[in-house]
C-alpha cells in the first residue's frame, strides 16, 4: 500500500510499504477515505521529536472497515468509522476512568518511567502506524472505532475532525472549567484553537477572545463567533482587561504548545503560558492542550532543551489560578460531539482549506509548515486519483 513516511527533518514521501493487516483477533483493518495533517505532525516533520525514520505519520483518521478480527463484536465490515488519535484498550485502570489518552496497556514503557498513552503515527506513543496511508490496522476495534450515522458521506469532512481537533478543542474548554456565561481567552487560532472557540460558543461563553498573529486565521476566528486579538498589537493582557471590566478573562486555553512565537515571529517557549497567567483573572482556570514535550534537543532555549520553561509561577500562585493539562481523552467526548455534527449543531469542517490526494501530502506539509497564507487545515484522501 501507499503511505506517507518520515525520513528525517522536513523529508517525507509517499512510499510503497507493507499492507496493514490483522495482528490480533481484536483488530480491524480500515480503508482510509479521509486523513488530516495535524499541527502536531509538524513537530515531527521539523525534526523536533525523536520519531524514528520510516514511521508512517497521521493520527486523524476516518474510513471504511474492510477486515474484521474474529473477536470483534460490534464493528462490522462496511461500517464507516472515525478513530480517536489515542489508541486505548478499554479495560486498563485509566481507560475505565475515561482517560483513554493515558492507556496503560498500549503505552510504550521505554519512553519514560510510568509512561501512559499511545497514538497512531506519533513520536513516543507506541509502535502504531499512522493513517496517512491507504489502509490502517486498528487495535481493540470495539473500543476504538466510533461508528458514523447515515450522513457519513455528506459530512465526512466534519466527522473526521472527531479524530482529534474537535474533541481536543472541547477538552481545552473543559480543562479551563468554562461555564455558560463566562469569558475565555484562547491562545492560538490554528485548527485546535479554532475548535476551542467553536466549543466555547456551543457551551454558551459570553465572550470568546482568540489570540494569533495570522490575519487569515483571525478571520476564521471571527467567523466562528470569537473576538480576534492580533498579538502584534498592544499588550494582550491590557486588551483583555479593558474588555472585561478590568478583571481579565474568566478562564483561558493554551492551544499553541512548545513552539510558540512572539508577535515578531521569534520562538519564545514560555510566552503563551505567561501571557495566559497575565490575561486570566484571579481565581480563574487555564487549560493547556498545546503539545509540550519532556525534551526538545533542537531548541535554542537552554531550558526548552530539557522540556522546561521559565514560568511565572509567582504570579500564577498569587492570583490563585488553577491549571489542567494534557492530551485529550477523545473517547470521553467523541460520541456526543458526533451527534452535535449529525444534528447540525456543529460544523468543524468550516476550517478546512485544502482537500488533496495522498500523493500531494509532501508538498502540503511544506505549505502547512511554512504557515503559508490560507493553509489552515489540510484534508487528505488516500484513494483519490
Amino acid at each position: 500500500m501507499k503511505a506517507l513516511v518520515y525520513h528525517g527533518p522536513k523529508k517525507v514521501s509517499v512510499d510503497k510499504v507493507p499492507d496493514a493487516k490483522l495482528e490480533k483477533l481484536t483488530d480491524v483493518v480500515i480503508k482510509l477515505t479521509t486523513t488530516n495533517i495535524c499541527g502536531s505532525d509538524l513537530h515531527m516533520y521539523e525534526g523536533r521529536t525523536d520519531v524514528e525514520k520510516g514511521k508512517i505519520l497521521g493520527h486523524e483518521n476516518l474510513g471504511e472497515v474492510v477486515e474484521v478480527g474474529k473477536a470483534v463484536d460490534t464493528v462490522k465490515k462496511g461500517d464507516r468509522v472515525v478513530l480517536p488519535f489515542n489508541v486505548g484498550c478499554g479495560f486498563c485502570a485509566n481507560c475505565e476512568r475515561g482517560l483513554s489518552g493515558y492507556c496503560l496497556t498500549c503505552a510504550d514503557p521505554k519512553v519514560m518511567p510510568g509512561m501512559a498513552g499511545a497514538a497512531y503515527g506519533f513520536a513516543g506513543m507506541g509502535p502504531y502506524s499512522g493513517g496517512q496511508a491507504e489502509y490502517l490496522r486498528v487495535p481493540y476495534a470495539d473500543y476504538n472505532c466510533l461508528q458514523l450515522p447515515e450522513d457519513a458521506d455528506e459530512k465526512e469532512k466534519d466527522y473526521v475532525m472527531l479524530a482529534d481537533i474537535f474533541p481536543t478543542g472541547w477538552h481545552a474548554t473543559r480543562l479551563a472549567n468554562l461555564q455558560p456565561g463566562q469569558s475565555i481567552i484562547i491562545f492560538g487560532a490554528g485548527p485546535v484553537g479554532l475548535m476551542a472557540a467553536m466549543s466555547a460558543r456551543i457551551q454558551g461563553a459570553s465572550q470568546i477572545f482568540v489570540v494569533d498573529g495570522q490575519p487569515d486565521r483571525l478571520r476564521l476566528a471571527r467567523e466562528i463567533g470569537a473576538t480576534p486579538i492580533d498579538d502584534k498589537d498592544d499588550d494582550v493582557g491590557d486588551q483583555i482587561r479593558a474588555a472585561t471590566g478590568g478583571l481579565g478573562a474568566d478562564c483561558g486555553a493554551e492551544c499553541v504548545g512548545y513552539q510558540c512565537h512572539n508577535g515578531h515571529g521569534k520562538e519564545v517557549p514560555n510566552i503563551t503560558m505567561n501571557a495566559l497567567v497575565d490575561a486570566v483573572k484571579a481565581t480563574g482556570s487555564i487549560g493547556v492542550i498545546g503539545v509540550f514535550v519532556p525534551q526538545d534537543p533542537h531548541a535554542q532555549d537552554k531550558l526548552a532543551k530539557k522540556g522546561q520553561i521559565a514560568f511565572d509561577f509567582g504570579k500564577f500562585w498569587f492570583k490563585g489560578q488553577k491549571m489542567g493539562t494534557g492530551q485529550c481523552n477523545v473517547k470521553a467526548y467523541n460520541r456526543r460531539l458526533r451527534d452535535l455534527i449529525h444534528f447540525d449543531k456543529a460544523n468543524p469542517a468550516v476550517i478546512v482549506s485544502h482537500e488533496l490526494p495522498l500523493m500531494e501530502a509532501p508538498d502540503a506539509y511544506k505549505h502547512f509548515d511554512n504557515r503559508d497564507k490560507g493553509w489552515t487545515k489540510v484534508v487528505l484522501h488516500p484513494h483519490a486519483a
